[in-house]
């Protein structure tokens, strides 16, 4: 969603409204929701051409949090029914989706994330005025910050939208990330007894089944499942009722833990009210910690995407034991080439993520004194890296993984003509002989099964034995 940036002389051509900040006077268009201060961060910060609107979570974050903290201002006795009653309602709207549209202002913006909470509090204010009966812009009968914002700053309101924004993108991403997993367990169970040749350092190493090199992307992605539903308790503590530096000056002393039960309430998740609110307001490390394990995922996925492309090379001159589902013509030259598409693009948002990781790491380190003010930065980073893994992964599974067939007769030829077959007889023959067996095996062309009867080293049947395909894939006792 790239928004159009309307200059001033173009908004007074249409109809609008005139509002006042502390600047002065500016136009504002008839039809927004958004008001001056929304108006004036639109025309400043015009850099990623991303709005907020474009995290639809983050809006909903906001707006439960400014309903929680209306509720707080009117258990306090300082905010009237009425005006209760209208942010509600305006909450409420943006909650179930609606005027999404009006969260105009860029995700990377100055002032700490001023005009993304300006943003919230304007529109909630104006369909706020609308449900009373009055225009949009008469303020003095709803106002954003006298009303809207009573009881808070953006230092401590905008910081926990962001964590209930990630809260509900953290049970999509672990969604997305079982279904993934549960695709990849599929396949071990498809291919448990297809025996094909691992490899170390991308040279013969020693048999295995496609099963289970497949049930090791499996258990890795499923260690992750466990570990990112584990980072949720690091998003529950809060810094709602600190305002500007964590003093809570302009809250009633009974607000913080008021407004902290109340967002429970609203977002459905059990919320802590920070023990230190000074602390939890300049520090980011739960975000810092949150990014390090999205960046562990994507460097997972990556893993994964890069042994499928090589698994699925060829079709006749690569490894070819895998055969990924054909998405579209590879080349617009070379008729008939079919590319792993759908890995190379997860492979690419895995970068992506770690480059949002480093973005945030830098963010967080550049705190001073009592805030951060790249909090907006590092909102940006986060929610981008868990939208980009949660649609890779979906990707990923539909459009790859559930149609990955095995080229079985290929693995077994790869295996029979491996050099690699050696180490299976190695307590048998001996570390020298099998040794002199490999390097003559290299020299000649000849396979090692063939060289190995060829000087009687092992008896044919135990020689059977061995090479069954259970016996060398799994531990076995040695009886000699």
């Amino acid at each position: 969603m790239i928004i159009d940036i309307p200059r001033q002389d173009e908004i007074l051509q249409k109809p609008h409204r005139i509002e006042k900040d502390l600047l002065g006077y500016l136009a504002v268009p008839e039809e927004a929701y958004y008001g001056v201060q929304t108006q004036r961060a639109l025309e400043n910060f015009v850099l990623t051409g991303v709005p907020l609107a474009h995290f639809p979570k983050l809006i909903v974050g906001l707006a439960m949090v400014k309903k929680a903290a209306a509720s707080a201002n009117f258990d306090t006795g300082h905010l009237e029914a009425k005006h209760l009653e209208a942010i509600h309602y305006a909450c409420d709207c943006l909650i179930n989706g609606q005027y999404h549209d009006q969260f105009v202002v860029d995700m990377i913006q100055g002032g700490a994330g001023t005009s993304t909470n300006m943003n919230a509090n304007e529109v909630i204010a104006n369909i706020g005025l609308e449900y009373l009966g009055y225009a949009k812009g008469a303020y003095e009968h709803l106002h954003p910050n006298n009303h809207v914002n009573m009881s808070q700053s953006t230092n401590d309101a905008y910081p926990t939208a962001i964590r209930v924004g990630l809260q509900l993108s953290h049970a999509e991403l672990v969604d997305s990330l079982a279904l993934l997993q549960g695709a990849f367990a599929s396949k071990r169970d498809e291919f448990h007894d297809v025996i094909k040749m691992g490899r170390t350092q991308l040279q013969d190493a020693v048999p295995m089944t496609l099963g289970q090199e497949f049930g090791a992307y499996a258990t890795t992605l499923g260690e992750d499942i466990e570990r990112i539903a584990g980072m949720y308790d690091l998003l529950r503590e809060v810094n709602l009722g600190g305002t500007a530096i964590g003093t809570g000056i302009n809250a009633d002393p009974q607000y913080a833990n008021l407004a902290v039960a109340h967002l429970s309430n609203v977002c459905g998740h059990p919320m802590r009210l920070a023990a230190d609110l000074i602390e939890a307001t300049s520090d980011m490390g739960a975000f810092v910690l949150f990014s390090g394990m999205t960046k562990r995922l994507a460097i997972k996925l990556s893993k994964i995407c890069n042994d499928l492309r090589l698994l699925s090379s060829g079709p006749r001159t690569g490894f070819n034991e895998i055969n990924l589902p054909a998405q579209q013509p590879g080349s617009s030259i070379m008729p008939g080439k079919v590319n792993p598409v759908i890995p190379e693009a997860v492979n690419q948002v895995a970068y992506q993520v770690v480059g949002n990781d480093m973005a945030i790491t830098m963010a967080a380190e550049n705190g001073q004194l009592q805030l951060n003010v790249m909090e907006p930065l590092i909102a940006y980073k986060i929610l981008e890296s868990m939208r980009l893994l949660r649609r890779a992964m979906d990707m990923l599974r539909e459009r790859c993984v559930v149609g990955i067939t095995a080229n079985r007769e290929r693995c077994l030829e790869l295996v029979n003509q491996s050099i690699g077959l050696i180490t299976a007889l190695n307590p048998y023959i001996g570390y020298d002989n099998a040794t002199r067996i490999a390097r003559t095996a290299l020299e000649t062309g000849k396979g090692v099964l063939e060289l190995v009867r060829e000087e009687g080293l092992i008896d044919d049947a135990l020689l059977q034995e061995i090479l069954k395909p259970e016996n060398m894939v799994n531990p076995r006792p040695i009886v000699i």
